[in-house]
């Protein structure tokens, strides 16, 4: 019973091109996927070869068991385009560490297609010196590294169906939040039209009772004003004939003043008169006693 001891130095590199997103689907007529167009095994650092259950014990750094079965096979190489519109592509300079530190368990056939021909990995290792049994082996663990990555990868993804329910719920939501801003647009304008017709009719109601009492507050002014007036006429008339009497007195009384002056001033001149002729009178008197 053989072994396969391979060293950590196994390398696997794959050469792809990287096609557009709708590009990823399977050729059956070159029996490979335009997303890897070479896979090349180089095995010069293979050591020592065991096959008791057709496992590669330092592949991955942990044991991993397989089955080879005619099922698996054909199930590998009956693939479909589920994931023609998945664009999510390997790293190359990842692939060996991903698949040294993935664990792999006992597992049952594949479930989801793989990226690459199958069959043609199996012939190229095959041409390199693998048996039928450890290229099959090594293809099962290259799909499972694969078929978990892009199930990783596509975890948090959506699919288009998905995408484009979402996006036509969203549109009908969307739809739905216009026609109801609308409705309620609409109620608004109407209400805002009847509260400023409202409005515009209290506004004149308010105009024509400030009109009102305009003219009420006029006429009860012009009243008071004319019964002012009157008034003031009746007391300016009463005034000017008090007037008029003060007038009078005062030139009766000046003209009594004035009477009584010329009695005084002829009773004056009376006394002087007397006076001066007595006056003279001594004088002359005198004049002759003393000649």
């Amino acid at each position: 019973m053989k072994s396969i001891n391979v060293s950590s130095k196994f390398f696997i590199s794959i050469s792809r091109r990287t096609p557009p997103r709708s590009n990823y689907y399977y050729s059956s007529s070159s029996s490979s996927f335009n997303t890897f167009d070479n896979i090349i095994i180089n095995k010069s650092n293979i050591s020592s070869l065991s096959i008791p259950t057709f496992s590669i014990p330092l592949l991955f750094s942990h044991s991993a068991h397989f089955t080879h079965s005619k099922k698996k096979i054909n199930y590998h190489q009956n693939i479909n385009n589920n994931y023609s519109n998945n664009n999510n592509v390997i790293n190359n300079n990842n692939a060996v560490n991903t698949i040294k530190k993935r664990l792999f368990s006992e597992t049952s056939i594949i479930k989801s297609p793989t990226l690459f021909d199958t069959s043609q990995l199996v012939q190229k290792l095959e041409a390199e010196g693998f048996t039928r049994q450890q290229s099959e082996a090594i293809m099962n663990s290259l799909a499972e590294v694969i078929s978990e990555s892009m199930q990783n990868l596509t975890r948090n993804m959506v699919t288009k169906s998905e995408q484009e329910k979402a996006i036509y719920t969203s549109k009908v939501d969307f739809a739905q939040l216009k026609s109801e801003i609308q409705m309620l647009e609409k109620n608004d304008f109407s209400m805002l039209k009847s509260d400023n017709e409202r409005l515009l009719s209290e506004i004149e109601k308010l105009k024509q009772k400030l009109g009102d009492e305009i003219k009420r507050t006029q006429a009860s002014t012009r009243l008071d004003i004319s019964l002012d007036k009157g008034r003031i006429r009746d007391e300016a008339s009463i005034l000017e004939m008090k007037l008029k009497e003060t007038d009078t007195k005062i030139e009766s009384e000046i003209s009594n003043m004035r009477t009584q002056m010329e009695a005084i001033k002829f009773q004056i001149l009376q006394y002087m008169i007397g006076t001066l002729t007595g006056a003279g009178a001594l004088i002359l008197a005198y004049m002759r006693m003393f000649r």
